[in-house]
Parts: C-alpha cells; sequence; structure tokens
C-alpha cells in the first residue's frame, strides 16, 4: 500500500475497519486521538510516491487535506466525543465477516486496549460543547453492551480482569461526558470558516455557505409543492398539514414489526431496480435488525460488507424507541419508521442505496477506491436513490410513496439549513428543533435528536448537498453523452470511482 494512504488510514481506524474491511491491520486495534498523537498521524500525511491514476492522486490528496482540517484545524477530537466512541465501539465484530473465533480475539484485544483509549479521549476532549455532550451520552454509555461480562465467554482470571477494566475505564469516560453536559460550553457552533473547511477541504470543492442555503431553501420549496400534489392525489380533499400526521400515525406497532416489513420492502426495491436497469445484478444478503446500542444516535444506517473483506451479509441497522420513553414519546419516535416513510428509507439504506453502493465497491479497483471515501458522496448516492425511484415511477399508483420521499427529503434539507444555521451562530438549538417540527413533520424526540445531532454531525447537510451536486453531473452526462445517455451508463461511470470527492466526480465525464 502507498505510505500516503496508510497514513490516512492510520487516522480514520475505525471506518478503515468496518467499512473498509481492513480487519487483518486494525482488528483489536484503537487509534491513539490523544492529541499528541494526533499531531504526529497529521504529520505523516502526504509522505510518499504520487499515485499513478491521476483521479486517484486527485481522491487521495483531497483526502489528506479534509483530514489536515478534521485534526489540525477544527480539531474535532478536541470538541467531538464521536471519533472517540467510534474508537472504543465494539459492535464491528458482529457482522459475520470472519470465523467467530476470529472476530473473537479482535474484539478481546479491542477490550484490553480500552483503557488507554480512554484515558486519551478524556486527554483530548477539553473543548466539548455541553449540548454535544448530552447529546452522545446514551451512545456512550450503550458501549459497554458490546462487553461481554464473565460468564459470557469471559470467565474470571485474566480475561475477565480485562473487561473489569475496559468497563471501568468506559464509566471515566462517561463521568467526564457528564460533567461537560452540566458545565460544559452551552454553544456548539464551530463558526462559518470551520464549516466552509469541514465541509469543502475532502470533497476538493469551495464551499459558498451562503449560495448553499439558497441552494437549500430552493430545493425545500420544491419538496414542499411535490407533496403538495403528492397529498392531493391520496386525499383532494386534505392539507399535508392534515394528512401528514394521519400518515405517520400509521406505523408498525413494535420494533420487530419495523424489521419485518422493511424485509418485504428490500425484495421489492431490488426487483425494480433490476427491471428498469439502473444497476447490475448485485447479489449479496441484506439482514434487517435492531441497531447496537452504541449506535443509537443514528435513526437507521446500513454496514455493508466491506470491499476489502470476505463476503458475508449486510446489516440494515434500524434503531428502535427506548422503552424508558413514556409511552407518547415511544410512538412519536416510531412515526420515523410509518408506512409512508418506511419505504423511502430502506430504499436510501438498501437498494439503490446503501447496500447497492457497498456492492459496488467491491468491483472497483485500486486502494484508494476501495478504502477512501467521501461521506457526501455516500449520503448524496443514497439519496440521489429516492429521487431516482420516484422519477422511475417506484410505487406510482401509491401516493404515500412519494409523500414518504418527500418527508424524508425535507428531514435532509432541513439538516442543511440547520447546519448552516447553527454553526454560523444564526439559529439558536431551540430554533433547530423548531425548524424540524416545523419542515420535517418530526415531532418530540425525534426532532429534538435531529437538531442535537448538527452539533455533533456538523456536516450531516451532505444529503441534500451530494444528491444535488449528482443531479447537476446527471444533467451535465445526459447533455455530453445525448443518445448514448442511459441512467446505468451513469451509474456504473460514477460507482466505478469508488465514493469520490464531490469536486472530482465529473471524471465520469472524460473520454
Amino acid at each position: 500500500m502507498n505510505p500516503r494512504l496508510s497514513s490516512v488510514c492510520e487516522l480514520e481506524v475505525a471506518s478503515m475497519r468496518e467499512w473498509a474491511g481492513m480487519h487483518e491491520r486494525f482488528d483489536g486495534v484503537v487509534q491513539d486521538l490523544s492529541p499528541g498523537g494526533v499531531s504526529a498521524a497529521v504529520a505523516r500525511l502526504g509522505v510518499g510516491p504520487t499515485e499513478p491514476d491521476s483521479h486517484d492522486e486527485a481522491h487521495l490528496s483531497a483526502a489528506e487535506a479534509g483530514l489536515r482540517t478534521t485534526y489540525a484545524i477544527v480539531e474535532e477530537h478536541r470538541r467531538n466525543p464521536l471519533p472517540h466512541l467510534g474508537n472504543l465501539d465494539l459492535s464491528c465484530y458482529e457482522r459475520q465477516y470472519a470465523p467467530a473465533s476470529e472476530r473473537e480475539d479482535g474484539r478481546r484485544r479491542h477490550i484490553a486496549a480500552w483503557p488507554d483509549a480512554v484515558e486519551a479521549a478524556i486527554d483530548a476532549l477539553d473543548q466539548v460543547p455541553a449540548p454535544v455532550a448530552r447529546a452522545l451520552l446514551p451512545a456512550a454509555r450503550g458501549l459497554e453492551a458490546g462487553v461481554p461480562l464473565p460468564g459470557e465467554g469471559h470467565p474470571a482470571g485474566a480475561k475477565g480482569e480485562s473487561v473489569a477494566k475496559a468497563v471501568a475505564a468506559l464509566g471515566r469516560l462517561v463521568s467526564h461526558l457528564e460533567r461537560v453536559a452540566e458545565e460544559g460550553d452551552p454553544d456548539p457552533s464551530l463558526g462559518a470558516a470551520n464549516l466552509i473547511r469541514l465541509m469543502g477541504d475532502g470533497e476538493a470543492m469551495s464551499v459558498d455557505l451562503g449560495r448553499l442555503a439558497e441552494r437549500a431553501d430552493a430545493e425545500r420549496n420544491r419538496l414542499v409543492d411535490a407533496m403538495a400534489e403528492a397529498c392531493r392525489r391520496l386525499d383532494a380533499g386534505s392539507s399535508p398539514a392534515a394528512l401528514v400526521p394521519e400518515l405517520l400515525a400509521d406505523h408498525p406497532a413494535e420494533a420487530a414489526d419495523i424489521y419485518a416489513e422493511a424485509t418485504g420492502q428490500i425484495a421489492d426495491a431490488t426487483a425494480f431496480v433490476l427491471q428498469r436497469d439502473l444497476l447490475p445484478d448485485l447479489g449479496g444478503q441484506c439482514m434487517v435488525g435492531p441497531a447496537p446500542p452504541s449506535r443509537r444516535w443514528a435513526m437507521a444506517m446500513m454496514s455493508w460488507a466491506a470491499p476489502l473483506e470476505e463476503d458475508a451479509p449486510s446489516w440494515y441497522y434500524v434503531t428502535p424507541p427506548d422503552p424508558a420513553w413514556p409511552e407518547q414519546e415511544q410512538r412519536q419516535w416510531l412515526e420515523v419508521f410509518s408506512r409512508t416513510t418506511l419505504p423511502a428509507i430502506t430504499v436510501h439504506e438498501v437498494m439503490p442505496g446503501h447496500y447497492a453502493h457497498g456492492r459496488m465497491l467491491r468491483r472497483v479497483r485500486g486502494d484508494v477506491r476501495r478504502a477512501v471515501f467521501s461521506t457526501a458522496f455516500v449520503e448524496g448516492w443514497a439519496h440521489y436513490g429516492e429521487e431516482l425511484f420516484l422519477e422511475e415511477g417506484f410505487r406510482e399508483d401509491d401516493p404515500r410513496f412519494s409523500i414518504g420521499v418527500c418527508i424524508e427529503a425535507l428531514v435532509r434539507v432541513t439538516r442543511l439549513a440547520v447546519a448552516i444555521g447553527l454553526h454560523t451562530g444564526a439559529m439558536t438549538m431551540g430554533e433547530a428543533v423548531h425548524r424540524f417540527e416545523a419542515d420535517a413533520f418530526l415531532r418530540g424526540p425525534a426532532a429534538r435528536a435531529e437538531a442535537d445531532r448538527a452539533g455533533y454531525d456538523p456536516t450531516y447537510g451532505r444529503y441534500t448537498w451530494g444528491k444535488l451536486e449528482i443531479l447537476a453531473l446527471r444533467d451535465e452526462a445526459m447533455a455530453h453523452w445525448g443518445r448514448r445517455y442511459s441512467h446505468r451508463r451513469f451509474h456504473e461511470a460514477l460507482l466505478d470511482l469508488g465514493a469520490p470527492p464531490l469536486g472530482l466526480m465529473g471524471r465520469v465525464l472524460d473520454p
């Protein structure tokens, strides 16, 4: 491996282990996220030869620039617990990518490394805003669920002692975050300059927040009009404000019912992709189940069979409501997975979204394309998939699918508006919660969770941004290729680049 790429991997150990599949190198390994460890790793970036392929060189250079910004300029390891929680997370060993004994050995070594990783985290996390700490405390506490207790494969003795030390270390981290949640800075904003760099440097693009906010407003207006039209098709005498709450109230009664319904939707979406010749037959297996407790900061997510590992089932994780919540709040959470919105979520997470992307990544060539991912492209592609299904007529006889896509898209475009507003100081957290309630039909804990996420995931506007950039590039491809254009040609050419920075996607138009 190019030592430059190796240095990038060493700054993204958790994602390289799970999303790229570098298990031989990183199973059982924690990243040194102490201030000194990060400084030393950043200093190694860029040291090594140029990639022979010009696109791969530009892709790798963008990744290096993004990591310098993340760790040396914005210093996310000091203000954001999320990289540290990912560093400790053991749920990656649950997928069957290798024999159980190998995965258990990785988990054991990982657990043994927790005390050092926790001390590094506590040393580093000296700039955490109080709202960020509060939002991530449930995920921090949930990490313990991945640690087997004595009698669960770790009997008393050396192994039991290792587990006890790990759990005690996690307790120190949780206590640290609890203090910050009470005493930390109440302002989670990064500032406009930091947000611009954090969004753009890794994407090989310059970012104009004012122009991006205008695009977000225009997209919101388009979606509102599209939703109104779909609602008229379903019930000509009702308005979206009256109809959508009724639709959201029609949801599976239990989390297990969500998993069953999503499984059926996967089959429908896969058949549609093949029928419309949008992608090749990708094979593989996608399972549906509850998100591990350490990952319940997101409502749904994909854990795919990574490109550098042996093929194995991927997992479509759904976060169930917390049983400790009041019954009303649990019902409000389940509205996220209503029979109107769950099909759109499944299209996004599975087919032709993240799962399909993961299958395509297993086919691309070169280490850079198989290991280094633009998150704006990854999420933009999945969000584009929802739009694509609407265009192609998926469930065209049921306006609820169109309404569901619009609701999900309104959540994503609201994320973009909230991220810009919150981190430039133009919006308070309370205003952010209201924005999700007013524009995205979210209520209670779901609206609060989305607003809170802006604090620790400041680039989560990437969903809409990525979708809009892919749609713009598709328009260029249609004009450039003329009669030679087809959706499948465009999709395969784009995904052959892996998960490229948004600013480098135009390579698909090269002769």
